[in-house]
């Protein structure tokens, strides 16, 4: 392709309001246009990567065993609320009404739609286990869509759904499909960290993520170095530090005057958080729940949630703690009654704890459980940090923020359940199918990927999904040499099976080299009036700028030979 004939234009100056690396650079580059919040159109050099991350899925999923498929974006309104989806995804699910007054849905994922896909299809056990995938666009009417492509209301995904006769079955689809999605993004030149994950509006068990790190990554994750575990903050577990043990001693109130939190407790008592018990009221749909954890420990709400199998979980208000008769600001378990109370294994971490009284401007010393109070369960809710100790006990947990690409669920038969699809066992009954679900962020991986790996100067595209492998770039165009020398090399190197983006226009080597390196391919090739005085062709590797000079002969093995280290 001609620089001059592409449909692209850079930008010298960098486009005011953009919150991440991705989004600037690929506005810079020509990559992506904006048309409204969240929902962008692909110019030329994006769609390519794009097509390339594609590509590379389907052979994936194909070798994995999936059949791709495609299905409608528009569905009806009553399959979301046969599974009570329309209620899960709230406002975040697109929604329209047809001429016929009809409900429908733009939809975000596709789970309801594929399973009367296979419910059509599938009757027997000798059916079974199949997997489906589709690379297809979603919707998702986010609250605040920001950061270009890593958050849009319109994106790009591949979505895959297996169907199994048993938990065995599902087992074995799943494992394939996270080799798959190993083997994706090792294809794509870019490291991932699998870990543990919740799964979200979407239900299910067991869950996935791949996450690429990259500081402005949404995702926290933890991860133990010397173990290999890893999971996302909101799924993560740790074994809290413990606190020194004391003999119990006599429960005892104290004056605290205008004291409401635990940093201010411990500042007037003199002493440190983990030595207070922190009590907090939720609103857990239409009941209110207290939980007692300890004081200097955050509360996990989507471990509480998913315990509580909640659909809504707030912090209560003082309005609705006083109207059960309650009492905010002082809040303790001791001597409360009537009132599910939930626990974090913390509290049995140490002992002689400072705990509310209930009672305005008054604490207790002393707290001890079970001695001083009861609680309905003991649960982990604890919200896990860096340097607590890895759950397995082999090593500390260290943190980094990342980006996800991908995500795995098992989804067991909560939407076979729901649309009533069975088959039927080798004795003849009739069972439900159980469900597996994986998507992966196509559009998401090419902005992850530039979050990933860009400098100062713009992008380093990963070899494997760059637009173009090569930029061969023309100093001095308008001499008849150059001219001649760069069109035979640019018919050579395509003949060869390269991509190559050649610059070709009547701009000053300033001009075209910053170009060149805004838009980073993985190696430039340069043709000017000194290298063809010397019989020799530039070649320089955007990842790490060395050069080298080659014969013309000699090109095409010297630029193979590089693309290979860019790729290991």
């Amino acid at each position: 392709m001609r620089v001059s004939k592409l449909l692209s234009k850079t930008l010298r100056d960098d486009p005011s309001e953009v919150e991440t690396i991705s989004h600037k650079l690929m506005l810079r580059t020509g990559m992506i246009l904006q048309v409204t919040a969240g929902v962008y159109s692909y110019l030329p050099l994006a769609l390519r990567s794009i097509q390339k991350i594609e590509q590379i899925i389907r052979e994936e999923i194909n070798n994995a065993g999936g059949q791709e498929v495609l299905m409608p974006t528009l569905q009806p309104m009553e399959i979301w609320e046969q599974t009570g989806r329309d209620i899960a995804f709230g406002d975040n699910l697109f929604s329209l009404t047809d001429r016929r007054n009809r409900k429908m849905v733009l939809a975000p994922t596709h789970e309801e739609t594929i399973t009367a896909m296979a419910a059509a299809h599938i009757a027997s056990y000798r059916d079974l286990p199949v997997t489906l995938y589709q690379i297809q666009t979603k919707f998702r009417d986010e609250p605040r869509p920001r950061a270009g492509l890593l958050r849009g209301r319109e994106f790009i995904m591949k979505d895959a759904y297996s169907f199994n006769l048993d938990q065995n079955s599902l087992d074995e689809s799943y494992q394939r499909m996270r080799e798959a999605y190993r083997n994706i993004f090792k294809r794509c030149g870019l490291p991932t960290i699998e870990v543990e994950a919740d799964s979200g509006a979407i239900g299910g068990k067991d869950s996935h993520e791949f996450i690429m790190p990259a500081e402005s990554g949404e995702d926290l994750i933890l991860f133990c170095r010397e173990s290999g575990y890893a999971a996302n903050v909101e799924r993560a577990k740790s074994i809290i530090p413990a606190v020194r043990s004391e003999p119990l001693r006599e429960l005892q109130l104290i004056d605290t005057p205008s004291i409401k939190t635990i940093p201010d407790l411990a500042s007037f008592l003199a002493i440190p958080e983990e030595q207070t018990l922190k009590a907090v009221f939720y609103q857990a749909d239409t009941e209110i729940i207290l939980v007692v954890i300890r004081g200097d420990i955050e509360v996990n709400e989507i471990k509480l949630k998913n315990h509580l199998h909640a659909t809504d979980l707030r912090l209560a208000t003082s309005e609705e703690v006083e109207k059960s008769n309650l009492t905010p600001g002082s809040t303790s378990p001791i001597g409360l009654q009537n009132i599910r109370t939930i626990a974090d294994f913390s509290i049995e971490s140490g002992n002689n704890f400072v705990a509310g009284a209930n009672i305005n401007d008054k604490h207790y010393m002393n707290a001890n459980y079970p001695r001083d109070f009861n609680v309905d369960e003991i649960i982990d809710i604890a919200t896990a940090r860096e340097g607590d100790q890895s759950p397995d006990g082999q090593g500390k947990l260290v943190s980094t923020k990342g980006i996800e690409v991908g995500h795995v669920f098992k989804l067991g038969t909560f939407f076979t359940d729901a649309l009533g699809f069975e088959y039927t066992d080798e004795h003849g009954s009739l069972t439900p199918v159980l469900m597996g679900c994986y998507g992966i962020g196509v559009s998401r991986i090419l902005a992850a990927a530039i979050e990933q790996n860009h400098d100062e100067k713009g992008v380093i595209f990963p070899a494997p999904i760059a637009p173009y492998q090569l930029q061969l770039v023309s100093i001095n165009i308008d001499n008849e040499e150059v001219a001649i020398k760069s069109e035979e090399l640019y018919l050579t190197l395509r003949n060869s099976g390269f991509d190559v983006l050649w610059d070709d226009r009547l701009e000053t080597a300033g001009v075209k080299f910053n170009d060149s390196d805004l838009l980073g391919l993985p190696i430039r090739i340069i043709v000017s009036p000194r290298n063809l005085k010397e019989g020799m062709i530039e070649l320089k590797r955007r990842r790490d700028g060395t050069s080298s000079k080659v014969n013309f002969q000699d090109i095409t093995s010297a630029i193979k030979s590089l693309l290979d280290m860019d790729e290991l």
